[in-house]
């Protein structure tokens, strides 16, 4: 066990009066980005540099709310917002589909919601293929190479669920993606056969015929769905079996049930039957879209525990509507600011619910939405969560990490800078790493005090941690978390004790690295440094899994300021340590080409 005694800051801290309950290790808390119609990104029009900063910020500001799961739309109209080898550039990607952005969003986003501890689930829309908007399609369009596919409602086309070709193309491109791009999971959305006003009545008449066999005409299209569903399934489990699998349909599967609720049917006018996935465990997640408040025809309260009791062990994350609580996003009566957050705590205080998902993305990021954001940050959601495990899927852990360090950074307020070494084998691979800050005593029980949420100080995808002072005594301790949320043994422990630093304790400050500029940056980076006496020191630059990606500086300096250039090549998050042999210094840096 090591030691460290650093000069803490006192900080204040709001009241805790309205924190009811203690957050769950355990939460799925997920947010839609939407990309249709630039909704919550990107701005079409932008250069790639402006979208990757907007992206940044997006993920930035979800990550300071609690949020640990994004669900990012890479497939909107039968295009791509990632490098495909078969379909097009989305149009709301650069303002004309085909056109390369010059970078891959997709692998972008997953990069930097990894870094911050985040799981990227890919959101496709698996048929629909023009939602009349007008733009000239690209000649690799499927609506160009294979117009028999169609199914034309005029207002929009969607591509006919009937034919086993165009399941097969769906399925395919689905898979290219979890073998090509390290996502965390697939999610599809509420878009099967169409909704009002282009509800579908004989425009499939002729693939019935073909396909139809013994099945009456419902029956059959929600078969049809059915078994795209379990080809997806399988297809994603061949490929890579630690990504999960879950859709989001309409939040009323039929008028009725419960009793009480009206509305449309999932399961009979949109033909997703949902219900028949989850007996048939077809899927890992389920995120019923419960768009609706408390009371009425569509009872938030009657519907989440409906779900529910049908969700046959799987898990349930229901969507909720948080685009109601902001004139930005909704027209029409707004929610009250205590709606959401009644909603949240009622999936929480639900045995069988594991979570909750927002739509959309910036009505935490950017939008008032009642303050929902600062009840995120303050209440709801004041401790960092791991995703659930889930009870199917792989139980095996990563190794362990080992090498931990904590160094006392110096910058202003002071920080902890926490680092490891990633585990060398294991029975997974980590995917993430759990850093622990624990009320230090005579004896700390490890196994115990790992169990509660307010001990979780983060979870980071990198094998450096920066933490703001603690007030008192602390252990701190590592853990490597798999895909499935399984933690590894921890790390060796590091006790932080308040006290002074002097040169009794050996600890005296005798670095300084300041902010690197510009951060995000396009070309060549500026890192000042400053030594308060001479030194042999390092100056590196590593990416978010510690692998060295340039040295600066390496050798004896001067006492001074200094300032050091760095030309980076990729684009990437990185990290700039700043090492004389006694101390560490560390700034993230993200560059953006």
């Amino acid at each position: 066990m090591h030691r460290l005694f650093a000069l803490l800051l006192l900080l204040g801290f709001g009241s805790a009066a309205a924190q009811t309950e203690s957050p769950p290790k355990y939460e799925f808390r997920g947010a839609w980005v939407a990309t249709v119609l630039g909704l919550d990104w990107p701005c079409r029009t932008c250069d790639a540099a402006s979208q990757q900063t907007h992206l940044v910020a997006i993920l930035d500001s979800l990550q300071g709310a609690g949020i640990n799961a994004v669900l990012f739309q890479v497939r909107v109209e039968a295009d791509a917002f990632y490098d495909s080898p078969y379909e097009p550039w989305s149009y709301w990607m650069t303002n004309e589909q085909g056109r390369d952005p010059g970078y891959d969003p997709l692998a972008f986003a997953i990069e930097e919601a990894h870094a911050r501890g985040m799981e990227l689930h890919a959101w496709f829309n698996p048929y629909r293929a023009n939602r009349g908007s007008g733009y000239d399609l690209d000649p690799s369009h499927v609506m160009v190479q294979h117009p028999e596919w169609i199914l034309d409602f005029g207002a929009i086309q969607i591509l006919d669920p009937g034919l086993p070709e165009v399941r097969d193309y769906v399925a395919t491109i689905i898979a290219d993606v979890v073998r090509r791009y390290d996502v965390d999971g697939v999610h599809f959305d509420d878009y099967f056969y169409p909704y009002p006003p282009n509800l579908i009545t004989d425009e499939d008449a002729a693939t019935y015929a073909e396909y139809g066999g013994s099945f009456s005409l419902d029956n059959w299209r929600r078969f049809n769905v059915f078994r795209f569903v379990r080809q997806v399934r399988d297809s994603v489990a061949a490929v890579r079996p630690e990504a999960v699998f879950g859709i989001s349909p309409f939040g009323i599967h039929r008028p009725g049930e419960p009793a009480g609720i009206t509305g449309l049917s999932g399961a009979d006018d949109l033909y997703a039957d949902a219900v028949a996935w989850l007996e048939n465990d077809l899927i890992d997640y389920l995120t019923p879209q419960l768009y609706w408040p408390f009371g009425g025809g569509q009872d938030y309260g009657l519907l989440a525990p409906w779900w529910e009791s049908q969700r046959n062990d799987r898990h349930l994350y229901p969507g909720l509507g948080l685009y109601r609580s902001d004139p930005a996003t909704f027209s029409g009566t707004l929610y009250a600011s205590t709606e959401v957050p009644r909603q949240v705590r009622l999936n929480r205080n639900t045995e069988g619910i594991q979570g909750s998902v927002f739509f959309r993305a910036s009505n935490i990021a950017f939008l008032g939405s009642k303050g929902f954001a600062d009840t995120l940050k303050t209440d709801l959601f004041r401790y960092p969560a791991l995703p659930p495990p889930m009870a199917w899927r792989s139980q095996a852990a990563p190794g362990t990490p080992t090498d931990l360090d904590v160094t006392a950074d110096p910058d202003g307020d002071y920080e902890f800078t926490l680092s490891w070494t990633a585990p060398a084998s294991g029975d997974a691979e980590a995917r993430f790493y759990a850093v622990y800050r624990i009320p230090a005593g005579e004896e700390v029980d490890l196994d115990a005090a790992m169990e509660k949420a307010e001990n979780l100080a983060g979870v980071t995808g990198e094998t450096m941690f920066t933490d703001a002072p603690p007030e008192n005594s602390y252990t701190y301790v590592v853990t490597a978390v798999s895909a499935n949320s399984i933690e590894s043994a921890p790390s060796n422990e590091w006790v932080v004790i308040p006290g002074s630093l002097s040169a009794e304790d050996g600890l005296t400050l005798t670095l300084r690295l300041d902010a690197p500029r510009p951060n995000p940056a396009a070309g060549p980076v500026t890192v000042p440094f400053t030594l308060t006496e001479a030194a042999d020191v390092t100056l590196r630059v590593v990416d978010v899994l510690g692998r060295e990606v340039a040295v600066l500086t390496d050798g004896p300096l001067p006492a001074g300021a200094h300032t050091v250039t760095w030309q980076p090549t990729a684009s990437g998050t990185y990290l700039v340590v700043l090492d004389d042999g006694r101390q560490r210094a560390t700034r993230r840096v993200a560059v953006i080409r």
